[in-house]
């Protein structure tokens, strides 16, 4: 279930970098040539652009959302740093001289 969610992200996280690289900046498209006489109107594509960012950028944060979740679920059985110190005294393996200095 987890490698759905990471191809998933991985998958969202790409088409969201090529939607914001094709929206139009202030200086003009990015390497679209995009002008006002095109049969396409330059609202019509922005807005769909942004809407589309949107949608993509949501399911993007759910999905990593869901990531954090599921991992979360994995590490409850795991113990501290401090924790497994504390075994590490208490065990019977011979242990390193502390120096005197």
């Amino acid at each position: 279930m987890e490698t759905i969610f990471i191809v998933a992200n991985v998958i969202l996280a790409l088409v969201l970098i090529i939607l914001i690289l094709l929206q139009r900046s202030e200086g003009g498209a990015l390497g679209l040539g995009l002008s006002q006489d095109n049969f396409a109107s330059t609202r019509t594509v922005g807005n769909f652009l942004t809407k589309s960012t949107t949608i993509i950028a949501t399911l993007f944060i759910i999905s990593s959302i869901c990531l954090v979740v599921i991992s979360r679920g994995e590490l409850q059985d795991t113990q501290s740093v401090l924790e497994k110190i504390e075994e590490n005294e208490d065990s019977k393996e011979p242990k390193i001289p502390e120096s005197t200095k």
